[in-house]
């Protein structure tokens, strides 16, 4: 074990950017309606992919921060999944059509991705300076974990997004599509097309989840390193899986209140660990394995729950939950 090497910082940021520019080719050069078995193919690949690093990483790294990655990146591709049912939500309020909603996913993972590496570095760079940044982050997470529970039956109000009112008093919107494309000539003027207000949307909501994300996986490790890799190897199959798992979301009716004892539970974790380093090295701190442990669970307990619940009642449909309540919201039907 030692410090992270910085041939092992670049062949994994070298990987992490040949991967999204495959994305990004093949989202441009050849735009097509995504089918359930290439889905598959791209899902496990991309699992698979973070697998292996993962096993290289133990071996090269020592089992302990192994098993931080693999905690940290089941973290990040559970709140990945939330992340979806708000693409899905952004795809049919924009009625984004099925060509080009491949190229939307891969633009929202590349947008979410450098608003994370942001906040790992400003993250990592408070966590050096000052402890008592543990507690500010433990809090933050139980205080969203609150109101993710509280709003657990509601969905995000896209419209209701500062950056897509911005962009709609700003600029001249087209109504159609206009192949694709952002901005497009009409009547003679440049105008926006609906796609590059879906961006705009993304956009916001990768704000939001990144506030969420990063302290979450801090609070699983402290090495910036594996912030990074399990951020960036949960986002870089996120594309695949909405495609394969799109028709799964609405059943997944637990999923909110799952994800709501995780944050919560990860953010007693970090208050913890501020009381033992900073209070009193008697303050007990909850070993990774442990950590490990319960978020494994919860999920396995959501899924398994929720596909029963909707098993006996299929007219019930899961929502992403929503960390304010909204007095004008529509439940989606």
């Amino acid at each position: 074990m030692g410090e992270i090497s910085a041939l092992t910082w670049g062949v994994t940021v070298a990987l992490v950017v040949l991967l999204l520019a495959v994305d990004l080719v093949l989202a441009a050069i050849r735009p097509h309606r995504v089918g359930f078995g290439e889905a598959t193919a791209w899902s496990v690949f991309y699992i698979a992919v973070a697998v292996l690093f993962g096993v290289w990483f133990a071996m090269s790294y020592g089992g302990d921060l192994g098993t931080e990655y693999f905690t940290g990146y089941i973290v990040e591709k559970s709140l990945s999944v939330d992340n979806l049912f708000v693409f899905v939500i952004i795809m049919s309020t924009f009625a984004v059509p099925e060509e080009h909603q491949h190229k939307v996913l891969t633009f929202g993972i590349v947008l979410a991705l450098i608003m994370r590496v942001i906040f790992i570095l400003i993250g990592a760079a408070l966590l050096s300076l000052f402890s008592f940044v543990f507690l500010l982050f433990g809090l933050l997470l139980i205080y969203t974990a609150v109101q993710l529970f509280r709003h657990r039956d509601e969905d995000p109000d896209v419209e209701d997004n500062l950056l897509v009112k911005g962009a709609r008093r700003v600029l001249p919107i087209s109504d159609d599509y206009i192949g694709g494309k952002l901005f497009a000539r009409e009547q003679g003027r440049r105008v926006a097309t609906p796609l590059f207000v879906v961006l705009v949307a993304i956009g916001g909501i990768d704000l939001l989840f990144a506030l969420d994300s990063i302290p979450a996986v801090f609070g699983v490790t402290s090495e910036p390193f594996i912030v990074f890799a399990a951020n960036a190897f949960a986002l870089l199959g996120l594309r695949a899986l909405f495609f394969l798992v799109k028709g799964l979301l609405d059943r997944l009716v637990y999923l909110s209140s799952g994800l709501a004892l995780i944050l919560a539970f990860i953010g007693v974790k970090l208050v913890l660990h501020w009381l033992h380093v900073d209070i009193d090295p008697r303050v007990p701190e909850i070993p990774t394995m442990l950590s490990l442990a319960v978020i494994v669970g919860v999920l396995v307990i959501v899924t398994v729950a929720s596909l029963i619940k909707t098993r006996g009642h299929p007219e019930i449909k899961a929502h992403s939950g929503s960390l304010r309540a909204h007095p004008h919201h529509e439940r989606r039907d």
